[in-house]
């Protein structure tokens, strides 16, 4: 007899995107030219010098297991990386290396919250933290964002929905599906208030470095306690090495650091090598040359959306990611994603993997990570698309 799935596993909903996904690949095998602007990952390989010390490492046989928290270099070369990059005063001492920045929002849930407190998240926002929130007994408490206001989070309103169970309130900046940068004195705020309510504030910061309208930052910068997680996928363009990291307030750190050992043993020894190199001066000048040629993209799509009069409902100031209302062609973003990719052969994201709160019906997530050639292409199918409805 096959045993029982727990009530965690039976409520896991799914994403509406991997079904249109899944679409696509099979039109591909087909021999169709299928555009991607659906998944979260640019069309940029590891950058050299990392995989030459990925390979280095392993060469050299340094592929056992690295103490929990990770290489003791690594941390502080992530300190030292805050210090230079965003003017923030953070000791080795308080970072945590981890599978990924899931692993990192795992441990820092895991560390804070008991069965049955709450966690403020976004809506819309990345789908995965509330199942994550679940995982440890902790209970989502949505506070939904308006798009009459681009999705902008308002410090006043966001703490009005403090609860008496509620114990960590959590943002991204930038943020997925939105693209939209939480500014620093409204984190610093989010912050202050998290902490006068006995709670903390955790920032999801992995698309840190990837800002179009100004410079990057961390919440780190500011006086607040406040716990951040962050990754080497995204800017760093590592995304299957699968490491990250969690930088928790000091006296934290032995309790998230005795869960890694127990969940985890340690984060990949080789990817902590490779990471290393992509914190130094020859990657990260490749990664500024990517983020540039990123910012072309971004424009290339804002002034195709414009031309075809779709609203883009967030700013879009950071990730790789623009919102967008299509509700003057349907009430429905998943068939229209559905439709657009069996007649045009282009792939989005319907809004119905990143909330409830309001009608993310209306809504569709673009990714601008193929080329501004790919990109004009895919607003001109788009665009024929449109006028035959």
């Amino acid at each position: 007899m096959t045993p029982s799935l727990s009530e965690f596993a039976r409520r896991v909903p799914p994403f509406h995107v991997m079904a249109l996904l899944e679409r696509a690949q099979a039109l591909s095998a087909q021999g169709h030219d299928v555009i991607h602007l659906e998944v979260g990952e640019p069309d940029f390989t590891t950058p050299e010098p990392v995989l030459a010390a990925i390979q280095d490492a392993v060469t050299h046989g340094c592929t056992g297991y690295t103490p929990a928290a990770g290489l003791p270099a690594l941390r502080e070369a992530i300190a030292d990386d805050y210090r230079k990059r965003f003017g923030a005063q953070v000791s080795p001492a308080q970072v945590v290396v981890t599978p990924g920045a899931s692993g990192a929002l795992q441990l820092a849930l895991a560390a804070l919250l008991n069965p049955g407190d709450g966690v403020l998240l976004t809506d819309p926002g990345y789908p995965c933290n509330r199942q994550f929130v679940r995982l440890v007994g902790g209970e989502p408490q949505p506070v939904v964002l308006q798009a009459g206001n681009h999705f902008n989070v308002d410090s006043e309103a966001f703490m009005a929905q403090w609860q008496a169970n509620t114990r960590v309130a959590m943002v991204a900046s930038p943020d997925n599906p939105t693209g939209n940068m939480v500014p620093a004195e409204v984190l610093q705020q989010l912050a202050q208030g998290a902490q006068e309510k006995g709670g903390i504030l955790l920032v999801d910061e992995i698309y840190q470095g990837l800002c179009y309208t100004q410079p990057a930052s961390s919440v780190l910068a500011g006086s607040a306690p406040v716990l951040v997680i962050n990754s080497f996928s995204k800017y760093f363009c590592m995304t299957g090495w699968r490491l990250g990291w969690l930088v928790a307030p000091e006296p934290l750190v032995p309790a998230i650091e005795r869960l890694a050992q127990n969940l985890f043993l340690a984060p990949s020894t080789p990817a902590q090598y490779g990471a290393l190199a992509a914190l130094q001066e020859p990657t990260l000048t490749i990664l500024e040359q990517r983020h540039q040629l990123l910012a072309r993209r971004r424009q290339c799509l804002l002034n195709g959306l414009a031309h075809l009069k779709l609203p883009v409902v967030s700013r879009a100031d950071g990730a790789f990611y623009v919102y967008v209302d299509v509700s003057d062609y349907t009430d429905d973003s998943f068939a229209f994603c559905a439709n657009l990719l069996e007649k045009a052969k282009v792939a989005m994201t319907p809004g119905l993997d990143f909330g409830q709160g309001h009608d993310h019906r209306h809504f569709v997530r673009l990714a601008y990570t193929c080329s501004e050639a790919r990109l004009t292409e895919a607003l001109r199918r788009l665009e024929q698309y449109l006028e035959s409805l």
